[in-house]
């Protein structure tokens, strides 16, 4: 029987990639990967491995949902380990539901080896914790955009929570979002967003989300970028001002 493997390839840096994961890419006959998983992490794959690039980010379209599916049942006839490499973690917005549906219809074997989220990941990179005791209790992890491409509805319940709210694949719902948000009376809450999180050429800005927006514009941030909406991003900016006169007073008594 064949076997299927969906493998989290993490936030973007290649040695946030899992060790189980390594052992994994080592067994493919075929890897299909995204456009959000590192290529670094090929080198990982025999030499005889096929490596097929599917695409599978905004603005990057290779193929569609329904031609990943039908490459996972044509190589599963043919090889004994196709892998799926996809960012992140398969089960975060990955939709790896659906290719598990059209394994398990084929009698195709399933294995699931989880990734870390940039959900959770590139705020960290930036020091940004998600919960911090006495700031808030929780968050929120919301996608941009439903399957017909209008904004999340659970964005409007996030604005009315005080929970940090990481908003995935959103950069082009970005001012309706902070639109709707001011309306719930949080225009003056800290906002962060983070391009191209725990890579060399990652960019961040801070601001409100009265300003964020703006802000981004004129920093030119676009896709692949979190959207990070909290009390907590304060935290990161306290750190990094305590960070600066540290540095600027260890000179000056040089």
């Amino acid at each position: 029987m064949s076997k299927l493997i969906l493998i989290g390839a993490g936030p973007g840096d290649p040695d946030l990639i899992t060790v189980k994961a390594i052992k994994k890419l080592r067994e493919a006959d075929v890897i299909l990967y995204d456009a959000l998983a590192n290529d670094e992490l090929l080198s990982y794959s025999n030499p005889r491995c096929v490596r097929q690039f599917v695409g599978k980010r905004f603005g990057c379209h290779a193929l569609s949902q329904s031609e990943i599916n039908n490459l996972i049942l044509e190589y599963a006839q043919k090889c004994e380990c196709v892998v799926r490499l996809k960012g992140g973690d398969p089960f975060v917005f990955g939709r790896a539901w659906e290719e598990i549906e059209t394994a398990q219809g084929a009698g195709i074997e399933i294995e699931v080896v989880p990734g870390i989220s940039s959900a959770l990941a590139v705020p960290a990179s930036q020091m940004i914790p998600l919960t911090a005791r006495g700031t808030n209790e929780s968050f929120w992890v919301v996608t941009g955009t439903t399957r017909n491409g209008d904004l999340s509805s659970d964005i409007q319940l996030a604005a009315q929570s005080s929970a940090t709210v990481i908003i995935l694949m959103a950069m082009s719902k970005l001012e309706q979002i902070t639109e709707l948000f001011a309306l719930h009376g949080k225009g003056e809450t800290p906002a962060a967003i983070i391009q191209n999180g725990t890579l060399p050429h990652q960019k961040m800005i801070t601001g409100q989300v009265k300003d964020i927006y703006f802000r981004s514009q004129h920093a030119g941030l676009e896709n692949p970028a979190i959207i990070i909406i909290g009390e907590v991003v304060n935290l990161a900016t306290e750190l990094s001002v305590q960070k600066q006169v540290h540095q600027f007073l260890h000179h000056a008594h040089k």
